[in-house]
């Protein structure tokens, strides 16, 4: 069955909320869909920090008055799906952390767990398989999902760059869910989200963002994914 991306649902009324959203690749994500129309709460260990990097962002091009905001880590719970984009090292202490303002929540989680050498970037080993396998055990009352791992946080904060032309690769358990992590990626021009199977399969598609960084750094780019034939 070709994806069809008509058959989404419409999310254009949702708010998302980033936790971690200071970091590089929250900040990305939250100008991306700010500047698609979303609602956007912004969160970090630091209200102020929080409530700082929302109106630095708030000031880039196309971005409307009043679609950011920022806080601690709670407020933005307080969305209605919540991203994950904290660094790997502090993964399992906040997300369990949150597991009552989360629940009853869409989540999805993009963390990577890497480890750095002088050879490189490589996959770490986690116990339940994967960071999102991880957040699922934590958050047993949301809905965890995997998304957005392969996605350059340069090319993201970039107010330059039109579009972001890739796939992204959803995972979850609850198709209805997926489907509307799938229709957020959407959002963002250039951007698809596709179906890629249950978060058990969450591990290698984390771990393959070690192979991107290697192909940035070799190739001086910013790689993703784009599948053919879907």
């Amino acid at each position: 069955m070709p994806l069809d991306l008509n058959s989404l649902p419409d999310v254009s009324h949702l708010s998302v909320g980033i936790l971690g959203g200071t970091g590089d690749q929250g900040r990305g994500l939250a100008y991306r869909f700010a500047r698609a129309g979303q609602q956007v709460r912004i969160g970090s260990r630091s209200r102020e920090r929080g409530a700082g990097v929302a109106e630095e962002l708030a000031a880039l091009p196309r971005v409307a008055a009043g679609l950011l905001t920022g806080g601690d880590n709670t407020y933005a719970c307080a969305a209605d799906v919540v991203i994950i984009a904290v660094p790997w090292e502090g993964h399992s202490e906040l997300v369990a952390s949150l597991r009552e303002p989360l629940a009853g929540k869409v989540v999805v989680d993009c963390v990577n767990p890497l480890g750095f050498d002088k050879q490189g970037p490589y996959p770490l080993e986690v116990a339940e398989g994967s960071a999102a396998q991880q957040a699922a055990a934590l958050l047993p009352e949301s809905t965890v999902c995997a998304a957005f791992h392969h996605v350059s946080a340069v090319l993201l904060a970039d107010p330059q760059v039109p579009s972001i032309d890739l796939d992204v690769l959803v995972l979850g358990e609850d198709r209805a869910a997926v489907g509307l992590v799938q229709a957020l990626a959407g959002r963002i021009d250039g951007m698809r989200g596709v179906y890629a199977g249950r978060l058990r399969n969450a591990g290698q598609i984390e771990a393959f963002t070690a192979n991107l960084i290697a192909i940035n750094k070799r190739y001086k780019a910013h790689a993703g994914i784009r599948l053919t034939d879907v």
